[in-house]
């Protein structure tokens, strides 16, 4: 292929690295009204009375909302489609709050040190109720967070808030108990994974206005445009039509603006004054009200022979979704569906069967990974727990009974498995790390030891069945080509990779292609950038757009020609007679679309797909571990992936390694913590510790691609995937070099410490 698999630079890297106005609140309106929030200093209370008069004296202050301005129709902000798994669980502002940091009022002002000064002027009283902060004894306890008559689950995904339960399911397979007991060795354990924080750069933000035709225009830092609009429509109580959605560049997201953060607020301030307004979260508000990974308490039981024939597994997890069910039902179930099916190989049952309950903490949200990374860091950890037991090497254990291509996964809604080299995977890391030579440690005689650890993971490339991507392609004048999509590029560079697959199919250079979107106006509909669809879903529509349009551009050309189709030889610029020598070029074709002619240049394509071929991986990790202080040093980490056709070979590796700093913070470092009264210690990044480059080692990345039938070009998605295998990984090499399974995360220096000094004589 002349464009798909080649290194090319990303279409917006110069504009970024060199600071142009591209962001969010470079390209907003400059006499925008400046929106900022109070904010519940209690974890479960009512208001009984909220006083605005001083406030609303204050020099520059236009509007201050309340609980009693807003619409009384409850709505989701998880950024998914309808009808929304999410539970409508609530209001633009709530009499009812639920979590410290949860809305009380919105004030609008000139200036922010007017909005600041009313913020400080706003009197409120509150009746100060019970707080349920432990997710563990949240179902059926007398502390309701949703007690109110119009919460509503529009989906059947066994939500019960009367009991606090946002979700409850159960699948199965085969004979669960007797396959138990006819296994040599059961084991059973609990992992928990706590809530993590995104901390993208770029903090949520928004801003809004009326356009000339009296529509509310709301340009935000978000993955979702068109699911922004039908959110707000139905928070706003107004028509769809009446809303314009779009993005600028996006300085990261992670899955955080998958969630409607900030877009609610500056919208019912401009909807109602017919002035524009921004709100922009300070880092401090993206701690305390963001939409943060789902704490959970993974429980796996595995059943297996003594020869390492893994047989059974059950799965239950426990999710705490916070104050609200943003994206609660979906995450959990991942948790199961995408770990299980890596041991498709001998396994005979299963059982997944997950809870996800409602707590007066900070809702959650979308995160890379969503909900795979707590699963495979729990099923991952267990396994390399039975290669100890069993005294197999663990990169043994997994070859006999990794899913392998064709087979198929029970587990995984019985999709084959058509495109799937992780077994090569899995043996390319396991050489790139030394493993026959290091495994499982090396005491290096100072106190310090050095050992390796390694893990296998999957994700997924759509929600199958449910997902959409669009594209737009047309001819230009000049001969070249303009791409709509409505998919965010948010850093990943989806807006290079749709280009360049556009590109293969026209036979031009990526440069031909210009990119635009998103914005519901001008783009076609899509799902929206999760769930790692982007080049899977929007590429295979980019495809079939650019294919079309391709035959398009030879009808004109041999209707200019005079000849038939057949007789036509088009190299993506000219298109010339074979029979006459005659040609024209393909400026000559864009200019001819504009004149007597009915032929429209342009090509519209969606698509959308029945399966979710999983990408996979492996990683292993050499570290070296002090057990004085306890501190990991990472030594070296090895990924390898199957994603299918690699598109860009650069922006893939950058996926990789990205994902991989993400995985390990959060396996080393990133907690989230709540005092005794709900408020969140680690409300800033002096408090949230994220890794820096320093602290993640030599990452090396290297491909095994495979070829997916169901892809453009045979791609599969990368996005997700590359943040699940540090957990494990690091968890089974700080065991081989201290001998304790650390199954709660963070595992911390401090832990590590206290454990080698209580077992320093063992």
């Amino acid at each position: 292929m002349r464009v798909v698999g080649q290194r090319i630079r990303k279409k917006d890297a110069m504009q970024l690295v060199t600071g142009k106005p591209v962001y969010m609140d470079d390209v907003a309106p400059k006499d925008c009204l400046i929106v900022k929030i109070l904010r519940s200093p209690h974890a479960n209370a009512l208001i009984e009375d909220i006083n605005i008069a001083t406030a609303m004296k204050v020099p520059g202050i236009e509007v201050i909302y309340t609980w009693k301005d807003v619409p009384n129709v409850r709505f989701a902000q998880a950024g998914q489609t309808y009808p929304e798994w999410s539970p409508y669980d609530r209001l633009i502002l709530d009499q009812h709050v639920r979590f410290v940091g949860d809305a009380v009022a919105i004030v609008a002002g000139e200036n922010e040190a007017c909005v600041d000064r009313a913020l400080k002027m706003i009197k409120v009283k509150y009746k100060v109720l019970p707080a349920l902060l432990d997710y563990h004894e949240s179902i059926d306890n007398e502390i309701l967070v949703h007690p109110e008559d119009n919460w509503e689950s529009l989906y059947p995904v066994g939500a019960d808030n009367k009991r606090n339960i946002c979700s409850h399911m159960e699948e199965s397979h085969g004979d669960l108990e007797g396959t138990f007991a006819d296994c040599d060795i059961v084991l059973e354990r609990t992992y928990h994974v706590p809530a993590v924080n995104q901390a993208m750069m770029e903090t949520f933000r928004t801003a809004c206005y009326i356009d000339t035709y009296g529509r509310l225009v709301v340009l935000s830092s978000t993955q979702i445009v068109y699911h922004v609009r039908r959110i707000l429509a139905r928070a706003l109580g107004i028509p769809q039509s009446k809303i314009r959605s779009l993005k600028p560049r996006i300085g990261g997201g992670f899955g955080a603006k998958q969630t409607v953060v900030t877009e609610i607020y500056p919208a019912f301030v401009t909807w109602h004054t017919k002035k524009p307004s921004k709100l922009i979260y300070s880092r401090y508000e993206s701690q305390i009200a963001g939409s943060p990974r789902h704490e959970m308490d993974i429980r796996v039981k595995i059943g297996a022979d003594k020869d390492g024939t893994l047989r059974a597994f059950d799965l239950y997890n426990l999710s705490n979704t916070g104050a609200y069910g943003d994206h609660g039902p979906t995450t959990a179930g991942l948790t199961g569906h995408k770990s299980m099916p890596l041991y498709t190989g001998n396994m005979e049952a299963f059982r997944h069967v997950f809870d996800v309950v409602y707590t007066n903490t900070l809702a959650t949200g979308a995160y890379r990974g969503y909900g795979a990374t707590q699963g495979i860091f729990a099923l991952e950890s267990l396994v390399n727990e039975l290669a100890d037991i069993l005294h197999m090497d663990p990169v043994e254990l997994r070859l006999k009974n990794v899913v392998r291509e064709g087979m198929v996964m029970p587990a995984y809604f019985n999709e084959p498995a058509a495109s799937c080299r992780l077994d090569e995977c899995l043996v390319r890391a396991a050489e790139m790390i030394g493993w026959k030579d290091k495994y499982p440690c090396r005491d290096m005689g100072n106190g310090k030891v050095r050992s390796v650890g390694i893990a296998m993971a999957m994700q997924g490339s759509c929600i199958s069945y449910v997902d959409v991507g669009s594209a737009t392609i047309s001819l230009n004048e000049d001969g070249s080509y303009r791409l709509a999509i409505a998919a965010a590029d948010m850093g990943t560079g989806c807006d290079t990779i749709l280009a360049q697959m556009a590109a293969e199919c026209l036979e031009v250079s990526v440069d031909e292609i210009f990119v635009s979107g998103a914005d519901t106006d001008s783009s076609p509909y899509d799902s929206g950038s999760y769930a790692s669809s982007t080049t899977y879903i929007t590429g295979q529509a980019v495809v079939k757009a650019a294919t079309e349009l391709k035959k398009r551009i030879c009808t004109l050309a041999a209707r200019m020609l005079e000849c038939d189709v057949d007789d036509l030889e088009y190299d993506g610029h000219v298109a010339k007679d074979i029979k006459t020598g005659k040609s024209v070029t393909l400026q000559d074709i864009g200019f001819k679309a504009q004149c007597f002619n009915d032929l429209a240049l342009q090509v519209t394509e969606s698509h959308t797909s029945p399966v979710s071929p999983p990408p996979y991986m492996a990683g292993a990790v050499e570290i070296e571990l002090d057990k004085e202080t306890g501190h990991v040093e990472i030594l070296d980490y090895a990924a390898v992936v199957d994603c299918g056709t690699v598109v860009n070979p650069n922006l893939a590796t950058i996926q990789v390694e990205g994902g991989l700093g993400q995985g390990i913070g959060m396996t080393l470092f990133e907690n989230i913590q709540y005092s005794d009264k709900g408020v969140l210690r680690n409300n800033s990044l002096m408090q949230y510790k994220i890794p820096t480059r320093r602290d993640v080692g030599t990452l090396r990345v290297e491909f095994k691609p495979s070829y997916e039938p169901t892809g453009p070009f045979g791609v599969k998605s990368i996005g997700e995937i590359v943040i699940n295998t540090p957990a494990p990984a690091l968890a089974q090499a700080i065991h081989n070099a201290t001998g304790g399974y650390f199954r709660d995360l963070p595992i911390t220096s401090e832990k590590i410490a206290m454990y080698c000094l209580e077992h320093e004589n063992e």
